[in-house]
Formats: structure tokens, sequence, C-alpha cells
């Protein structure tokens, strides 16, 4: 059975410390669709069928890239599943999505709109407004900021527990910050319920109704346009906070290196290199890199 096959390589992902949570998600939809046409191993037919069945082309190449994984890793014991080629719908190379970077009036005047959302005595305005801030103000993962308990703000700052590489760590929090959340946690104390963040049923808040919130109160005060085209994300908050970091940064080269190092620690990557990134993201940076490059020109010819 497929679904047995998928039970044991989720497992296996999980165990080299990966939470592969969007992943399973996926596969388990593909496999759900090739056992409802009853098949019993990875077909190449079925898998290109079914990737194909979303909104883009990049989407499309991601879930049979997915399935193509997973379809190999079965194949070394049973030859019989197939592995569907790489390129069926043609040459594909990942692209990373430039992210948007906000303005402090961008994210105060979402925040205020977020505290207009209804109906009166509900708690979710105050919700969204206060994560869109947190995450503003501290580069936290949507996911990890939706994780959190009142117990995991202590003295030294939030406690990040099991993070995207199963590590935990600690965010020291800014005295205007920790003061926002402490006014939060006084407002929310009456819908009960454990998680910090909650939802009008004192629950913990999905990033499915978090995200159709801030969408529509990103159109409300037109930084979206229509459904269907891109625009600013509640992920590009986190962008935002490393960006803005990196600009107070000197522009010296070993203060830049050591920034950028405590910089990929504080925002739990587990590589360094995926925070260099954040280099290319605004005209501030590039001109800090080109006086650098200058500077250094000018070391060299002097």
């Amino acid at each position: 059975m497929l679904s047995v096959d998928l039970d044991a390589y989720i497992a296996l992902q999980r165990a080299r410390g990966l939470k592969f949570t969007t992943q399973s998600g996926l596969l388990r939809t593909f496999v759900t669709f090739a056992e409802a046409a009853g098949d019993t191993h990875v077909r190449t037919d079925r898998a290109i069928d079914w990737a194909a069945r979303t909104v883009s082309k990049n989407q499309t190449c991601i879930r049979l890239a997915m399935v193509r994984r997973f379809a190999e890793h079965l194949a070394i014991a049973d030859p019989v599943h197939e592995v569907p080629p790489a390129e069926a719908f043609g040459r594909w190379r990942f692209q990373r999505r430039l992210p948007y970077i906000y303005t402090g009036d961008e994210i105060a005047t979402l925040m205020a709109a977020a505290r207009r959302l209804g109906p009166p005595g509900a708690i979710r305005g105050e919700t969204l407004a206060t994560l869109i801030g947190l995450l503003a103000a501290t580069g936290l993962r949507v996911s990890e900021a939706v994780g959190l308990d009142p117990g995991d703000i202590t003295a030294d700052g939030l406690v990040i527990r099991e993070t995207k590489f199963r590590k935990s760590r600690l965010v020291p929090l800014h005295p205007s910050a920790r003061a926002a959340l402490e006014g939060y946690t006084r407002r929310r104390a009456p819908f009960k319920g454990q998680a910090l963040l909650v939802n009008d049923h004192g629950r913990r808040p999905s990033y499915v109704t978090l995200y159709a919130l801030f969408l529509r109160i990103a159109r409300e005060v037109g930084l979206r346009g229509l459904p269907g085209e891109k625009g600013p994300r509640l992920h590009d908050l986190r962008h935002t906070f490393a960006v803005r970091s990196l600009e107070a940064c000197s522009s010296d080269r070993r203060a830049i290196s050591r920034h950028m190092l405590a910089l990929a620690t504080y925002l739990g990557h587990a590589d360094p290199s995926h925070t260099w990134w954040y280099l290319q993201a605004t005209p501030t940076l590039m001109r800090h890199i080109a006086d650098a490059g200058e500077a250094l020109m000018a070391e060299g010819t002097a």
C-alpha cells in the first residue's frame, strides 16, 4: 500500500531532523489520489496528472519533484515503482521570491487595520495586530509565533521550542515588544486557552485563518490587489526584520560577518548561507555593498 510506504518515508525524514510538514501533506494528497485510482505503486502518468492539478508551473514542478524523491526512495527496494522524469513539464529552476520589505508606517497601518476587525468583543483583531507587531519586532516565523504559550515569555526573552529544524532557541525581546505582549496577554485573559495567541474560541489560531484575515486588511489598506495577484505576505515581516537589522550594521566586512552569524542564529537558520541572501533585498544594503567594494578597491590601489 502506498499509504504504508508513505508513513515509513515520513518517519525516515523526521528521524533525520526534518519536520517535513508541508511535504508530508502534499504527498498524502498524492497517495490518496493514486490509491483512489487503484494504484499500489507510484506510476509516472498518475504522478504527472496529480502534479499538474495546480495553478502555476512553479507549484506543478515542486509537486512533481516531491513525488520523484518519494518514488526514488521506494524504487531502491521495489523497482516496480516508476520514477517520473525530472523534466516532464520542461526545464525548471526554483526561483526564490524577492521579499517585500515593509516600512514602519506600513506595519503601523496594518496593525491599526487589524484592530478594527470585528465583531465587537472579539479578540481576533488584537491577535492579528499582535502577531504582525511580534513578527516585525523579532523576525519569528509565523508558525513559531503561533506556537508560543504564555510561559514562553521569560525574563531573558522568548523561548522558541522545537523550531523548523527541531532546535530550540532564546529570542531577546525589546522592552517595547515585551510591553505590547503583556498588554495583549491582559486583553486575551477572558478568552482562556493554553496558547499565547488565541482566536475568539480561546484556541490557537490556524495559519489559514490568520492569513485570510491578513489578506483582508492588506487589501483594505492598499498593500495588495485583487485575489490571485501577488503582494506582501505575513512572512515578509520576517524578511523585513532581517533586512532592517543588516541595514543598521556597519559596512565593515568583519562587522558584517559577525553580524550575519549572530543574525543566522537569532533567526534559527540552520546554515548562515540562508541569511546572506537577505543582502540583495534593499537599495540601502546594495549601497553598503558598493561602498565596501569601493573601499576594498581603494586599499588595493593605495
